[in-house]
């Protein structure tokens, strides 16, 4: 799977649940718990609102649509 479509899928389950942890998107994605705690500083770095930090788990912030 592509990077892009790793961090796609990253902003679809966040988004779909209140509290995601990285060891669930770790085991969906089928990467390491390092790769998520990256993928996910990269997503904020973009200017996607996701907050949370590590060992506690992730939400996306409110109002935020991926464009079409």
């Amino acid at each position: 799977m592509r990077r892009a479509d790793r961090l796609f899928q990253i902003v679809q389950l966040v988004r779909g649940r209140r509290l995601t942890t990285a060891a669930f998107l770790a085991k969906r994605l089928e990467v390491s718990e390092c790769t998520v705690y990256r993928y996910i500083a990269d997503l904020q770095h973009q200017g996607v609102p996701i907050e949370g930090e590590a060992g506690v788990g992730y939400r996306l912030g409110a109002g935020f649509d991926l464009p079409p």
